[in-house]
């Protein structure tokens, strides 16, 4: 078994601690782990994306040309990205600011105003995390205990306070 998962936004979205979170908690829970970041020409505001396997067997290949699921936190990657989703898959979009045209029917599309939600926390940028939490119940492998230990393991130990606020996003995506 194994949940290939595409993540893509603006740099600085969060995109990229989304996909160490998703690797941390596949390898704590003991699975084998593929995740790969690419960046664009700019850090912070170009385009980011990275995905992750998590997988209960050896992973032969890292390139990932059909997912499982993804999350889009932009209109530029929901329009690059739509495509890459299998049918039956499910992609998590952020409608707050991501207008969904065109539209597929085959996959399952989790429109969550994840902007709006991370406001109602407390702190705007939790929007990827809301979005995790929306992704959360479509993956087999990674679930919130496993999301858990790894936020534990990558933010816990620095900043306490962080961790906390991040659980509270992820439980209201997956509330939502």
């Amino acid at each position: 078994m194994m949940d290939k998962v595409l993540l893509a936004g603006f740099g600085g979205q969060g995109v990229m601690f989304i996909g160490k979170v998703l690797a941390y908690s596949g390898m704590l829970g003991g699975r084998e782990v593929c995740w790969i970041p690419s960046y664009g020409p700019e850090m912070r505001g170009g385009t980011a994306n990275c995905s992750v396997l998590v997988a209960d067997e050896e992973i032969h290949s890292p390139v990932i040309s059909q997912a499982d699921a993804g999350i889009v936190l932009n209109q530029p990657s929901y329009d690059r990205f739509l495509g890459r989703i299998k049918p039956g898959g499910t992609l998590v979009v952020n409608s707050s600011i991501v207008k969904l045209n065109p539209k597929r029917d085959d996959i399952n599309i989790i429109a969550i105003e994840a902007t709006e939600l991370a406001n109602e926390i407390g702190n705007s940028s939790l929007a990827n995390m809301v979005c995790l939490g929306a992704l959360l119940p479509s993956l087999s492998l990674v679930n919130m205990e496993s999301v858990k230990k790894a936020m534990d393991e990558v933010i816990g130990k620095k900043k306490p306070e962080l961790y906390e606020l991040n659980v509270a996003a992820i439980n209201r995506g997956m509330n939502r």
